[in-house]
């Protein structure tokens, strides 16, 4: 991933409710509600031993207190806290040091958030990420509590990684390389592939750290998924040339066809160029994977070769060199162009991931990393919308011909596709 690209993926719109504020949002009550779960846990654990003269146990869950919410810079988040129930008559109650009965507003959920994801399965820096919401009170969040949570994570990754997919079937797959500085080597990133299902709901369907130009690490992914049961192969794959990911499809699902991505590819073609000339090229390139037949396509993509080649030799190879590849998407649904021309359900989940993790190096290990990573994934799945024009998916995984994007109906325009 380019740094013209990340630029351009991260930058705020003024007072617009963006993806991730939507993503955080949605993710905070289950995240905080894990964690109140562990405090709970921590609680019961300590008096298991206690029981009553018939052998019951004294301390045991009764319920939730009533629903309230917490006001955040994100928006209302509706909470819910468990109680416990002592029939000892000892006194024994339940109380959060997470969301004490006071709480009615975070000061900082901006911080808290990001720093649940990607530092706070560290037992120091949860706490530390704690105090921006609940200031002194944090220190009442016992470091066995936090071991428990992060254990809690580690176990569902485990079990999702180990999911059976003889049942799956996807008919787009989204890859990409996501660079991570977490493990303070700059060749690791994390493998990621968002699908599209026959229904047309988005699934995270793999994400593993591996080095992004290998395609031995692509390979190993791929084959993983074949071997839990994943046997049919994607109609279209979408991502970056510069992934070794092409040759290990090819490999393991030689059927599926290759679009790149237009944003990658408009990212690394205007990095070979003075900054003068980008604005010009940029347009361009608009022209091409905006145009309404692959034949306007390639009379477009001619144009811009003839123009720019002789000065700038090298953006120009690096736009022709995946031709075919880039127009791909001619010969599915117009419906279902804006979603498979680039990989954006990846970058926009990606973009802050990104970010925060520049400031955050010295997070721990493989699989702490992935747990959050897929913690994160996890709660933005709930939230992915259908693709467009989803009832044609149907048609796509029965081979039915597209030419420009419509439906070939006679056979003459079967043999012309």
């Amino acid at each position: 991933m380019t740094d013209f690209t990340l630029r351009a993926l991260s930058q705020p719109e003024a007072q617009a409710v963006d993806p991730l504020t939507e993503l955080l949002r949605a993710g905070a009550r289950e995240l905080i509600a894990q964690a109140v779960e562990a405090e709970l846990q921590g609680l019961l654990n300590q008096h298991a031993e206690s029981r009553l003269p018939d052998g019951r146990q004294a301390v045991v869950r009764n319920g939730y207190l009533p629903e309230r919410t917490v006001q955040t810079g994100l928006g209302d988040v509706e909470i819910k806290v468990p109680k416990v129930r002592d029939r000892s008559g000892s006194g024994i109650r339940f109380n959060s040091a997470l969301l004490p009965p006071y709480l009615k507003r975070a000061r900082s959920v901006e911080e808290l958030l990001p720093w649940l994801y990607l530092k706070g399965i560290s037992t120091g820096d949860f706490q530390d990420s704690l105090a921006a919401l609940l200031g002194d009170q944090a220190k009442g969040l016992s470091a066995n509590t936090i071991s428990r949570l992060k254990s809690q994570w580690l176990e569902e990754h485990q079990q999702w990684r180990q999911r059976d997919l003889a049942s799956s079937r996807y008919v787009y797959w989204w890859a990409d390389g996501v660079h991570s500085n977490v493990r303070m080597d700059d060749r690791l990133c994390l493998l990621v592939i968002i699908g599209v299902t026959e229904h047309g709901r988005k699934e995270l369907v793999a994400v593993e750290d591996g080095y992004r130009e290998s395609t031995a690490s692509w390979e190993e992914l791929l084959q993983g998924l074949r071997e839990r049961g994943l046997e049919t192969a994607p109609k279209l794959a979408i991502g970056d040339g510069a992934l070794g990911f092409w040759k290990a499809l090819t490999k393991t699902y030689p059927a599926s066809r290759h679009q790149r991505c237009w944003v990658h590819k408009t990212a690394n073609v205007l990095n070979k160029l003075p900054k003068s000339m980008q604005p010009k090229v940029k347009e361009a390139l608009h022209d091409i994977w905006m145009a309404e037949t692959r034949d306007a396509a390639k009379v477009a993509f001619d144009r811009a070769l003839t123009r720019f080649s002789s000065k700038y030799p090298k953006a120009m190879d690096c736009l022709a060199k995946d031709r075919e590849e880039l127009l791909a998407f001619y010969d599915f649904p117009a419906e279902h162009w804006v979603h498979i021309r680039t990989t954006n359900p990846i970058e926009s989940t990606f973009a802050t991931v990104r970010l925060r993790t520049k400031r955050t190096r010295n997070c721990g290990s493989r699989d702490t990393t992935l747990a959050m990573v897929y913690k994160l994934l996890e709660s933005a799945q709930k939230n992915w919308k259908r693709i467009k024009g989803f009832n044609l998916l149907t048609l796509v995984v029965n081979n039915v011909k597209f030419k420009d994007g419509e439906q070939v109906k006679d056979q003459s325009d079967r043999n012309a596709a």
